[in-house]
């Protein structure tokens, strides 16, 4: 999949654990668990917002474009 979620990175710039992260923005470790993963077919733009607010960063921190065809 060309778009990666850089989840896992922000947690440790920020040194937040997933559990915490996804009981403040109001979503099961396991929802939490399929974006890092990377596995998500889609992210709504509310938990995205959220995910932004509580790791005080932008979308583009979290998301990445990867042109898989060279």
């Amino acid at each position: 999949m060309p778009i990666i979620l850089n989840l896992d990175v922000m947690l440790a710039k920020r040194k937040m654990r997933s559990n915490e992260l996804a009981e403040k923005i109001g979503i099961t470790t396991a929802n939490l668990s399929i974006l890092k993963t990377g596995k998500a077919k889609a992210v709504r733009f509310t938990t995205l917002e959220a995910i932004c607010e509580i790791l005080e960063c932008q979308p583009g921190d979290i998301l990445e474009f990867v042109n898989e065809i060279k």
